[in-house]
């Protein structure tokens, strides 16, 4: 049996998952959120493998861009949809959640919990707020340098600014209107936020890093893509 089976199913929180050729793990990923998260949408972003045929064949439901658009834009495509897909009762949280296997399902039903019981508009998952997450020290400065960025430009404390993991209750999901598709759409994420003025938390996560998700672009290359981004947002 998974471990993960003896959560009960989140039935009023949907998950958000933005594609980008993702066939070699995404059926894996998919399953194992579904065993909690039974509402998932998959933006495909034009990929040119078979991940939205396999998305599919899980049985989520899949939202496909005719060309890519980045993650921002698949961010934003996917939480239109299920704003204007649900009723307010069936979607009180979005969650997004990477497609590499680098996130865990049992964090994103933790930050569900807190962002319910604290009233939460906002819950950002933080891979630095304990010591399980191992990015290594170059990428570490890097990315903390980043955080260090947005925290100037936005006027919110994060330690984590650039985690894809994070829940957002309805009324904040609202307020969201990405314009960046690259990276910098985590800074602009946070922007928005701070501008609504819900309350908000971090919540410790372990990111998993593997040699899968290093190759699709988590490289300390991609930790400097995303502090240049935040430096010409």
């Amino acid at each position: 049996m998974h471990a993960m089976s003896l959560t009960p199913p989140i039935e009023d929180a949907w998950l958000v998952i933005p594609v980008f050729e993702e066939e070699q793990v995404l059926a894996g990923v998919l399953h194992e959120a579904l065993e909690v998260f039974p509402h998932i949408v998959v933006v495909d972003d034009a990929s040119a493998d078979r991940s939205a045929q396999i998305a599919r064949e899980v049985g989520v439901t899949v939202v496909r861009h005719p060309i890519n658009l980045g993650q921002g834009a698949a961010l934003q495509t996917g939480i239109d949809y299920v704003l204007r897909a649900t009723e307010p009762t069936q979607a009180a949280y979005l969650v997004t959640f990477d497609a590499d296997g680098q996130h865990r399902v049992q964090d994103a039903a933790a930050m569900v919990a807190k962002a319910r019981e604290g009233h939460l508009g906002a819950v950002f998952g933080s891979r630095f707020l304990d010591d399980r997450t191992r990015p290594g020290l170059l990428k570490k400065i890097v990315l903390k340098a980043a955080v260090w960025l947005t925290n100037q430009q936005t006027g919110m404390k994060l330690s984590d600014a650039h985690n894809g993991l994070r829940v957002l209750r309805r009324d904040a999901a609202l307020a969201l209107d990405l314009r960046q598709n690259r990276m910098a759409h985590a800074t602009e994420i946070v922007l928005q936020l701070g501008r609504t003025g819900l309350p908000w938390a971090e919540h410790p996560v372990h990111v998993l890093y593997t040699d899968y998700s290093r190759s699709k672009g988590q490289s300390l290359i991609n930790s400097v893509n995303i502090l240049v981004d935040s430096i010409l947002k």
